[in-house]
């Protein structure tokens, strides 16, 4: 019965994705409570430990350790390139190994609270194979920039739902040309003078005038 359960619990781990969003505050020691279905996608091997760092887009990002695993396998072959010597600086040094406490709460160390501009509220965010960490004014300002663009923009809220979502997306369907309101106006002028009949009989009216 055992070996059941745990059998079910890794094959139910293989197709767990984080998805969700929350609002929550900093408590005085820099801390705030991780939901606990959050919690849950965290467990590997029968423990709850994960990695905090710097993430995509100002963000700072929880990440599994199966899964920082994959990124140092990518990043190591770039190790000694100088272009990336100060990112693998950064971003290695601000890596802490952690955990929660009994009450689900994570401590965010000062460094990395600096690097993403948090003050005290904070919008935690599952994103598929990551927890996002958003000052709450960094969020809701990207949010609403992309929210507000145009449909028919390049990276509009509308383009990349479709383009992502939709198997038979194609670009060339998706831009659709804004009318140009001067044509528009001659379009409009040329088909009123076509009603109009000259001397002449024609239809157009134009050899009349």
């Amino acid at each position: 019965m055992e070996i059941y359960f745990q059998v079910n619990m890794g094959t139910a781990m293989e197709h767990f994705f984080f998805s969700g969003a929350t609002t929550t505050k900093l408590d005085e020691k820099n801390r705030f409570v991780l939901p606990q279905n959050m919690r849950y996608g965290l467990i590997e091997n029968g423990s709850l430990e994960f990695i905090l760092g710097l993430g995509l887009g100002g963000s700072l990002a929880i990440y599994k350790r199966s899964e920082i695993e994959q990124i140092v396998k990518r990043l190591r072959p770039k190790l000694h390139q100088a272009k990336y010597r100060k990112f693998f600086t950064l971003f290695f040094s601000t890596l802490y190994h952690t955990s929660c406490d009994k009450l689900g709460r994570v401590l965010i160390p000062s460094i990395l609270k600096r690097a993403a501009k948090i003050e005290n509220e904070i919008i935690v965010a599952g994103v598929l194979n990551k927890i996002e960490i958003w000052s709450r004014e960094k969020y809701e300002f990207d949010l609403d920039g992309f929210l507000s663009c145009d449909d028919n923009e390049e990276g509009s809220l509308f383009n990349v739902t479709e383009e992502i979502m939709n198997p038979h997306y194609s670009p060339t369907q998706m831009i659709t040309p804004r009318p140009d309101p001067i044509k528009e106006e001659i379009i409009s002028d040329d088909q009123e003078l076509a009603y109009i009949r000259s001397d002449g009989g024609s239809d157009t009216g134009i050899q009349g005038i």
